[in-house]
């Protein structure tokens, strides 16, 4: 088991975990206070679906992966790596524009849902709330099972641990308990995948690499394997280092175009990302809301 991946699918399950949970949790929650109670097993159907249909996703693309040979397997790894960090990179910006937002969307959905009367009307919200989570989540441990090698298990393990955090505090957003400050968990963890989503980058380009499809660049920028090392071989600093690798992409040995790669991606997306919501961004959310009715 290998702690560094471990630790990347924990992130990546206790982060979108939580997403979905606390979809869930807040139409749970309002149908609860609607008097809705009776509704909630079409609740738990759809999001159960969604799940499912995220888990099926996830196997075929993995498995998929094993079925080809060289040079084809680093090209798809290279395509899968960078789609997931795209995947990433969109979700971090969508969650941070509409974060603010999300609960009275979801509450407009389940009125709708239920003025329409539609049986299956409120499986299809929760399906489609939580799918969009489930998918990103596929896509993004694809691409670290993928960086991961023969230690994706242990990508996988970690996931599954992160996902059953999530779903625990989603029980208790729903009785209501504070456990957590969402925003703060989102800041934080959102930072966090921004240097995970650059070692996928990275990772992705060096797959071109050993592909043959990029030849510029190439050269090793630098050399600090005696500094630290990313081979777990080569003893404490190794396990350091190989830990670094499965978190944010290190190595020892990077080429000019995978460096620059990445420390561009960093700056540029961690720039836009922890700088304040313009005031005309929370205006047209507000905006997108209906009317009161008289």
């Amino acid at each position: 088991m290998d702690f560094g991946f471990l630790t990347t699918g924990l992130l990546t399950g206790l982060r979108e975990g939580v997403e979905a949970a606390l979809i869930v949790s807040i139409i749970l929650a309002y149908l609860a206070k609607t008097g809705n109670q009776r509704h909630f097993g079409k609740i738990w159907l759809g999001a159960g679906a969604a799940v499912a249909s995220s888990v099926v996703i996830g196997i075929v693309l993995f498995n998929t992966i094993g079925g080809f040979e060289e040079p084809a397997e680093q090209i798809f790894e290279g395509f899968a790596m960078l789609i997931a960090a795209g995947v990433v990179t969109w979700m971090l910006f969508w969650m941070r524009r509409t974060s603010a937002n999300i609960k009275g969307e979801l509450h407009a959905g389940v009125d709708r849902a239920l003025l329409e009367g539609g049986i299956f009307g409120l499986s299809v919200l929760a399906f489609t709330a939580v799918i969009r989570e489930g998918i990103e989540t596929a896509l993004f441990l694809m691409g670290q099972a993928t960086a991961a090698g023969t230690e994706a298990s242990s990508t996988l393990v970690g996931a599954l641990i992160g996902l059953v955090i999530a779903v625990a505090i989603g029980y208790a957003l729903y009785k209501g308990a504070r456990v957590i400050n969402l925003r703060t968990f989102f800041a934080w963890t959102g930072i966090a995948l921004i240097f995970i989503a650059a070692g996928l980058l990275s990772h992705g380009i060096h797959e071109f690499i050993e592909a043959g499809w990029i030849s510029f660049g190439t050269a090793t920028a630098f050399d600090i394997s005696a500094v630290l090392p990313h081979d777990p071989e080569a003893g404490a600093l190794g396990v350091i280092g190989s830990i670094l690798r499965a978190l944010v992409g290190y190595t020892s040995t990077p080429e000019w175009i995978t460096f620059i790669a990445w420390l561009a991606y960093v700056v540029v997306v961690l720039y836009l990302y922890t700088r304040p919501v313009r005031p005309s961004e929370s205006r047209s959310l507000r905006t997108e809301q209906p009317a009161p009715t008289a």
